[in-house]
């Protein structure tokens, strides 16, 4: 295990900046407005030779309630899981008394604590962080994250202030066997409260009005011997109504989750049934091609002539996507969490599924056979073999004659046909129809000078006869 090192401060003193440039990464979410962080966010320290775990948190403030407080106790568990504390203080503002008041609780906490002077571009950092010695935690290490000035000398002397430790060789395991799920939907519908309930601890703050998730935020876990990486998503709502900018930033980050999950559960909230803006997301999880599952929460809290309504509904709205499964679940009280983690291993079971040429072929030809399709123009059109295009989502490349005039319709009728001989779950599969080229078809019908020869003399002997 890496050393865990946690960056703490006040709001808005470039905690998250500072995490980013330490990472070389984008992963937190960076504005000028006092508390955007407020869940955990890991990280690996990509400068210097010695890398450390980092913990990016949310701002402290004093008099903690609602939102803050569960910000609070995100914080406090961060430095209880760290061997170092990262105390980020602001040299253009100075000393504050909120900076004393994180000082007093870093000492009831009793970790080593490395005192950080950031936003020192432009000023005197022995003039701007002399002040700071008042908090009796040494000298201050001048840095400006935002340029990324002082990153290394910052590791380095973070690396001799912990403790004697072996880095790990690497991991034999490759990423692309752990299952990256991502959980989207729309605010409040119970995502942070689902990966905590599978999680089995508060990893991510769950918190009863909208908006409470603002970043991705990723974590890992084991399960049934698959390994998994969960990805709370902020809340998507319609285009038009988000105007904050970190609304909008929180937006394309969960967009962005959708991009890199191998399987999306989408969240819905039961009370409320199927909406436009749960077809919207819909919509952008189809065209990326994702695996998914529809994950129907609450569904403790409706009751049965409710319960009816709803699935008439999404039977009703979700008929073009039956190929996804439906799972009725509470992640409030934990019920229906093993059925929903069985349909995701099946979903990502088919999205990356080995399809072999000669079996698609064989199961191809079978198909044609059973069932060619109409004729165009008086000509048929001909299906010779098939091999596969690629996962996430699995593609079928069909080579023959005229496939062009092969009709929509055909095409669900093999997609069907795939589907059920290889067991598909939970996943789309695009079928691709390529055509065999035509040699003649780019050329003019020129006589080469020996056709030409051949056609002279032939009609010359016709004269003669």
């Amino acid at each position: 295990m890496l050393p865990v090192v946690a960056i703490v401060g006040r709001p808005n003193v470039g905690k998250s900046t500072l995490f980013n440039a330490l990472t070389h990464t984008r992963d937190a979410l960076v504005a000028n407005v006092p508390g955007v962080t407020r869940d955990r966010q890991y990280g690996i320290s990509d400068v210097g030779d010695s890398p450390c775990v980092l913990i990016d948190t949310g701002g402290l403030v004093g008099q903690a309630e609602g939102i803050d407080y569960l910000t609070a106790r995100q914080v406090l568990q961060a430095i209880d899981e760290s061997q170092l504390v990262l105390f980020v203080v602001s040299a253009r503002e100075g000393l504050t008394h909120a900076d004393e008041e994180i000082g007093k609780v870093l000492r009831q906490r009793d970790r080593p604590v490395l005192l950080v002077g950031n936003k020192t571009d432009g000023t005197d950092p022995d003039m701007s962080l002399a002040e700071f010695s008042a908090l009796g935690m040494g000298a201050a290490l001048p840095v400006a994250a935002s340029h990324r000035q002082g990153m290394s000398a910052l590791m380095e002397q973070v690396v001799s202030e912990l403790p004697l430790f072996e880095v790990p060789e690497a991991s034999q395991e490759p990423d692309e066997d752990r299952l990256r799920l991502a959980i989207v939907g729309r605010p409040n519908v119970g995502k942070s409260t689902l990966v905590n309930r599978l999680l089995g601890e508060e990893r991510v703050m769950a918190y009863d009005t909208p908006g409470t998730t603002r970043d991705s935020i990723s974590t890992f876990m084991e399960r049934a011997g698959t390994r998994y990486e969960l990805i709370d998503t902020a809340g998507v709502r319609r285009r038009s109504r988000v105007t904050d900018a970190i609304e909008k930033f929180s937006v394309i980050k969960a967009l962005q989750a959708i991009d890199r999950a191998h399987v999306v559960v989408l969240m819905l909230d039961a009370t409320e049934g199927i909406t436009d803006q749960d077809t919207t997301l819909l919509g952008h999880i189809m065209r990326r091609g994702r695996a998914l599952v529809i994950a129907l929460n609450k569904w403790d809290s409706v009751d049965a002539d409710q319960r009816k309504q709803v699935l008439s509904e999404m039977d009703r709205r979700l008929r073009f996507i039956n190929w996804a499964r439906q799972i009725q679940l509470s992640a409030l009280r934990g019920s229906g969490l093993k059925v929903l983690l069985r349909a995701v291993r099946e979903a990502w079971r088919s999205a990356t599924l080995e399809m072999p040429t000669p079996e698609l072929t064989r199961v191809l030809q079978q198909a044609w056979q059973a069932h060619q399709p109409p004729m165009s123009q008086g000509r048929s059109s001909r299906l010779r073999f098939a091999h596969a295009g690629g996962n996430l989502p699995p593609r079928i490349v069909i080579h023959g004659n005229r496939t062009d005039a092969i009709p929509t319709a055909y095409k669900r009728y093999l997609e069907n046909v795939f589907i059920k001989h290889f067991k598909l779950k939970g996943t789309p599969l695009l079928i691709e129809l390529r055509s065999g080229d035509n040699p003649y078809k780019d050329k003019k019908n020129k006589l080469t000078q020996r056709q030409l020869a051949k056609r002279r003399r032939l009609k010359k002997f016709t004269k003669r006869k």
